[in-house]
């Protein structure tokens, strides 16, 4: 499926108002919380502009069908190819239209997955765009089949402006399966990988967790996993365990039959490796992917081995128990972080770096594109969603105040401003592969955190702040390659046949203790927190992008260091690339290059030598 077929979003979800959410559990201390106003999208589900542009698009649809499939080839040998052209725009114009009804249903979905009106909604409007999309699938399967050099040729006039996004079709040639078989394996998704992905998202969003004589939903349990009360955050994690223990039937039975539908179409398009069809949608090359790995293996005892060792000593420890991983260092104020704050932390930190930075961001602010607060029915963690090039990004988050939530919304943003910025490249080539998107995010993290870095003075709060910055790296690389440790493991071992809830939970006890190292005891329970990682299930094999981006921002951050004149315009324009070129071509303004087995040693040492200034700091 092409790239503006991708951007149709399988999650992502609101309420089309804009108002303030109500203060979570420590509103009153957070201020008021903005809702995203979906407005910009369609006024509502009932809307006449949904109802007029959902009419439009079945028509567009079966008419693109009936003038184009079949007459590609001859098309492309006239001369310049006007009529291909034509075929591509418009094209492009049925993804945008399509991803723009798409993106309003999935918002609205994120934002409450538990309302039955919006699930209905979100359900009837997956059902009408993968219909309209039966009628688009020939294009890609047809374009593929033009003669290398006919389409070359073509490509030599006005065509030529979407060489990028012909050139990415072409890379999915020798996987591309005969049209009917293509036609089937489209319309099967909808009562296959992507029920699943909806029967996943509507079973974590009903879950409920009795902790201080309350039932909360799993946003606010995980979010007591970091308290500063030892107590609380036990009592939340035996909470967690115990509530994923009771579900793990159908969590195992979600997790077996995605990965037996991955194999079945991996076995169907001739894909070897278990990750080759993430690889390839990411344009990497599997071996840059391996040396990333490889390179973060043999560092877990360098990186997360020996921090936790130190944290533990910390707390005058020799080990400690898995629900302390996160928390926060003793004898250290524990801040409350205003809303407002937080926008300010952000902005001024993007500012400093380039004042375009911090302007693309604060509109997020001022036109309403972000949901912040913690409401029931909502889904958790957090994301930016760029729906589509003709509208403009949203953001979600789970605002409660913690200063990673503060680095969560840095985060964001950096996505935000990359889709932004890419967007004028249209809706065939503005998308990103995620080991670059996460890039941008980790960049805006950066940011932030050396701003705040560089204003403390205060030895407790410093020590603080880098420990807080150490543990999201970790999390950032350590525990993603983890991850895709696991999903490995899983994805090989369904191979065999289906696996059993125990073993699963062997599978992700193996990887995690790999991983954290002897410092930090996995107790019972720990064995069942593999089922609410929802990158497993709706993007297998993602989680490599999130380490790949932070040691690609590592050694960003160490050019624009040593010479940070240009350095911006420069970061700028690559973001501004979307997908028009390749990691190599993006990165070698800045003279680094990710095939280098050393570059990737070089963007783990720098957390290293964060744990070693904490070790100096005792």
């Amino acid at each position: 499926m092409s790239k503006a077929a991708k951007r149709v979003p399988s999650r992502a979800r609101p309420t089309a108002m804009s108002r303030k959410s109500k203060p979570s559990a420590k509103g009153a201390k957070l201020s008021s919380l903005p809702v995203w106003n979906l407005n910009d999208l369609y006024p509502g589900i009932d809307s006449p502009e949904l109802k007029r542009d959902l009419e439009k698009a079945d028509a567009d649809c079966a008419t693109f069908e009936k003038d184009f499939k079949g007459r590609l080839a001859e098309l492309a040998a006239a001369p310049e190819a006007p009529g291909l052209l034509d075929a591509v725009k418009r094209y492009e114009a049925i993804g945008d239209l399509l991803g723009r009804i798409g993106s309003f249903s999935g918002l609205l979905h994120a934002g409450n997955s538990t309302d039955a009106a919006i699930t209905k909604f979100y359900g009837d409007m997956s059902e009408r765009i993968t219909q309209a999309y039966s009628h688009l699938l020939f294009f890609d399967l047809e374009l593929n089949r033009i003669d290398d050099a006919v389409l070359d040729a073509a490509m030599n006039g006005p065509l030529g402006h979407y060489r990028p996004w012909i050139e990415d079709v072409r890379k999915e040639k020798p996987y591309q399966l005969e049209d009917r078989i293509e036609q089937l394996f489209h319309e099967k998704s909808l009562t296959g990988y992507s029920a699943w992905n909806r029967q996943y998202d509507d079973t974590i969003a009903a879950l409920r967790f009795k902790i201080g004589g309350k039932d909360i939903s799993i946003e606010p349990a995980l979010n007591l996993m970091q308290d500063a009360d030892g107590k609380k955050r036990k009592e939340a994690a035996q909470a967690l365990a115990k509530t994923f223990k009771a579900n793990l039937r159908p969590f195992t039975l979600i997790t077996n039959t995605l990965a037996k539908d991955k194999e079945i179409s991996d076995r169907w398009r001739g894909f070897k490796d278990v990750a080759d069809a993430r690889h390839l949608s990411n344009r990497v090359e599997p071996e840059v992917v391996e040396a990333l790995v490889s390179a973060v293996r043999a560092a877990y005892p360098k990186l997360s081995h020996r921090y936790y060792a130190l944290k533990a000593k910390w707390f005058g420890k020799k080990s400690l128990a898995y629900w302390d991983r996160n928390a926060p260092l003793p004898k250290v104020e524990q801040r409350t972080i205003p809303w407002e704050t937080a926008r300010s932390t952000v902005l001024d930190a993007y500012g400093k770096f380039s004042p375009k930075m911090a302007e693309v961001a604060d509109g997020f602010f001022q036109k309403n594109w972000i949901d912040a607060g913690v409401r029931e029915g909502k889904q958790p963690g957090a994301f930016a969603h760029p729906t589509v090039p003709s509208a403009h990004p949203y953001v979600l988050l789970n605002y409660q105040g913690k200063p990673r939530d503060v680095m969560t919304l840095a985060h964001e943003l950096g996505h935000g401003v990359h889709q932004v910025l890419a967007a004028p490249n249209g809706p065939l080539m503005a998308p990103t592969p995620l080991t670059l998107a996460e890039t941008a995010s980790v960049f805006g993290e950066m940011l932030t955190f050396r701003k705040l870095l560089a204003g403390t003075t205060d030895t407790k709060q410093r020590k603080a702040m880098l420990a807080a910055k150490v543990e999201d790296m970790i999390n950032t690389v350590v525990r993603q390659i983890a991850f895709y440790s696991f999903e490995r493991k899983v994805h090989l071992e369904r191979r065999n046949g289906e696996l059993t809830s125990d073993k699963l939970c062997e599978l992700w006890m193996s990887v995690q203790s790999e991983s954290l190292g002897p410092a930090i005891e996995l107790k019972e329970g720990y064995e069942t927190f593999w089922t609410y990682i929802p990158h497993f299930i709706h993007s297998p094999f993602y989680v490599y992008a999130y380490a790949f981006g932070d040691c690609l921002v590592n050694s960003l951050y160490a050019v624009y260091e040593k010479s940070n004149e240009g350095f911006a315009e420069r970061y700028l324009a690559m973001l501004a690339a979307g997908g028009t070129k390749h990691h190599s071509e993006l990165l070698k303004p800045f003279g680094l290059d990710a095939t280098d087995p050393k570059f990737w040693d070089g963007g783990l040492s720098v957390i290293a030598g964060l744990i070693t200034e904490l070790e100096g700091l005792g």
